[in-house]
């Protein structure tokens, strides 16, 4: 602790990332440790690691503990990906079904064709 005028308020003593106190002046003049939280990342997109945007940012606890309309967004894979990367995926998709068709057809002209 930095103040050695205020001592920790609860039973962790040590100066970890966890324990961070602010000292802070009460109404009677006496100098109080304040417990600071961490500050949340929010949730980001699972492939790109943007931050997802339409959520709030909050520790995983209380992220958990929201509602779920205000922990998703309305839209396939909201709250997990970003925008850009679902359009990328269905485009890959659909690429992917055109392909399985294209040789399709032309395995059947192949077939016609040795006929």
């Amino acid at each position: 602790m930095k103040d050695a005028r205020i001592t920790y308020r609860r039973r962790h003593s040590y100066r970890t990332k966890s324990n961070k106190v602010r000292p802070v002046k009460t109404p009677g003049g006496k100098l109080v440790a304040r417990y600071i939280t961490k500050s949340a990342k929010g949730p980001a997109c699972g492939d790109c690691h943007k931050t997802l945007q339409g959520l709030k940012r909050l520790r995983p606890a209380q992220f958990s503990r929201l509602p779920k309309c205000k922990r998703t967004v309305a839209r396939a894979y909201g709250g997990s990906r970003c925008a850009s990367c679902v359009r990328d995926r269905i485009l890959r998709a659909f690429i992917i079904e055109e392909q399985k068709i294209v040789k399709q057809v032309l395995m059947e002209k192949l077939r016609k064709s040795k006929n």
